[in-house]
């Protein structure tokens, strides 16, 4: 513990956004960096605990708190208040292989299992953790690390979401061959398609691909796996096959929608907002919300970024339908928390867009098809031309599960325990197999998912 009273000398101090009304206006990254000197200061609150929760990952009564990677955060901390930059990256490094996503996308469970907490504030875990992977980046720390021999395994990687990745990079250091296949046309997955720039920016995740690769892992995109002759040439070219093809089925809105123009779902509309925004596509399979009355069902990250993303694009209006009763949402103090899509809502119209307690009963439309607006359960009629559904998931795709002949329920099965799917050889991580879940979650399984394979490759494994 760099300094004992740290805690009692330093109070919480966040990283800086810009304005709403600046950041409204562009899709830059809204996060600023604070200054060295209040950083070590931040670094310095730790009071490295006897029992440090926030590194637990432990699901208590159905509720997870402390960080599912284990990350030795008293330490890097310490070395953060220390002005040891390099140290902190070595000990940052052992358990989390991205912590740029992390950093960024994180709901920090660690902070909510901070001890300093309790009658406090907890300290900046994520923030901290932020700083040090971009100063390392920034300062050159980042180095290629290539594995000193190769084990003459081959390794295939369905997907290249956060658990794909992840696994891809602990058996690529561990001296296995490892190719991922996307069917996109950008690897990421969710971190490319998922989270829109200002909150994850593409060059973030295209710098961790560009490191991977010179590293010497393979991507390939555009390989639909769901192909079963694709799926059968992968069986016979790779020693394993890891599976990490996420939860993309969404969760039916509950009403009808056959025939009507303007529905959507939530990962469908920031998709295409990326595919416009980032790769310059002129045409999507979701329009933008232009000039339109955009109403959005459910809360969560996905629906707080929709509502960001249609402010960007220029919406007429901006209303977001929350099923439960405000109550539900209050924090301690009986306030209503916002996330940074909602201040700048706020900021744009001048009111918060969520209404609570509120279910879409059905949809008005033109003779033709076209969304007008919703029927509220109150009788409400409200305007919407694009009507979009961020109600969470229902489990992973069917096809890519039959082309590899796999069991399925919701998601894969495994094994208890295990990654090993029904199939020899074929494993599975991340919400593929777990469910709709959190990044760092999909990092942790991918992380565990690589150390099964890798004893199966070899007989034993070393990783973590």
């Amino acid at each position: 513990m760099g300094k004992p009273t740290g805690f009692l000398e330093y109070v919480r101090k966040e990283d800086p956004r810009r304005a709403p009304a600046e950041r409204v206006r562009d899709w830059n990254e809204f996060h600023l960096a604070l200054p060295d000197t209040a950083r070590e200061q931040q670094g310095a609150r730790c009071m490295n605990c006897g029992v440090p929760y926030c590194q637990a990952g432990m699901v208590y009564e159905g509720k997870a708190f402390g960080c599912p990677l284990h990350n030795l955060i008293p330490e890097w901390n310490d070395m953060i208040m220390s002005g040891n930059r390099s140290h902190a990256l070595s000990r940052l490094l052992k358990t989390n292989n991205f912590p740029e996503f992390t950093g960024r996308v994180c709901p920090a469970l660690c902070e909510k299992a901070c001890i300093c907490g309790i009658y406090g504030s907890s300290i900046t875990i994520r923030d901290n953790e932020l700083c040090i992977i971009e100063s390392a980046f920034a300062s050159g720390r980042m180095k290629r690390r290539r594995p000193p021999q190769y084990s003459g395994k081959a390794v295939c990687v369905v997907g290249s979401g956060p658990a794909g990745l992840a696994a891809a990079d602990q058996l690529n250091h561990r001296g296995h061959s490892v190719t991922v296949v996307e069917k996109e046309a950008h690897p990421g997955g969710l971190l490319t398609y998922g989270i829109p720039n200002m909150k994850l920016p593409k060059d973030v995740v295209k710098r961790r691909i560009d490191l991977m690769t010179d590293e010497g892992v393979s991507f390939v995109t555009g390989v639909d796996a769901a192909d079963p002759k694709t799926a059968k040439r992968l069986m016979a070219e790779y020693d394993a096959v890891i599976l990490c093809c996420g939860a993309g089925t969404p969760r039916p809105l509950g009403f009808d929608t056959k025939g009507i123009s303007g529905v959507c779902y939530g990962t469908a509309y920031l998709k295409a907002a990326v595919e416009q925004q980032v790769f310059g596509a002129k045409e999507t399979a979701v329009p933008t919300a232009a000039d339109k009355n955009v109403v959005i069902i459910g809360t969560g990250d996905t629906a707080s970024d929709c509502v960001a993303t249609a402010l960007r694009q220029g919406c007429k209006s901006v209303i977001q339908l929350v099923r439960r009763g405000i109550s539900d949402y209050l924090d301690g103090d009986g306030k209503l928390p916002a996330d940074y899509a909602h201040e700048e809502a706020l900021t744009v119209t001048g009111t918060d867009p969520r209404r609570f307690g509120v279910q879409v009963k059905e949809l008005v439309c033109s003779e033709t098809g076209v969304l007008t607006g919703v029927v509220t359960a109150g009788g409400d009629t409200l305007p919407c031309d694009l009507l979009i559904g961020a109600t969470g998931f229902a489990g992973c795709e069917d096809a890519v599960c039959k082309a590899f002949g796999v069991a399925k329920d919701k998601t894969v099965v495994t094994k208890a325990g295990s990654y090993a799917t029904s199939v020899e050889k074929v494993f599975s991580a991340g919400d593929m197999r777990r469910g709709q879940s959190l990044v760092v979650w999909a990092i942790a399984e991918g992380r565990a998912a690589a150390a099964e394979v890798d004893a199966y490759l070899i007989g034993y494994t070393n990783l973590v």
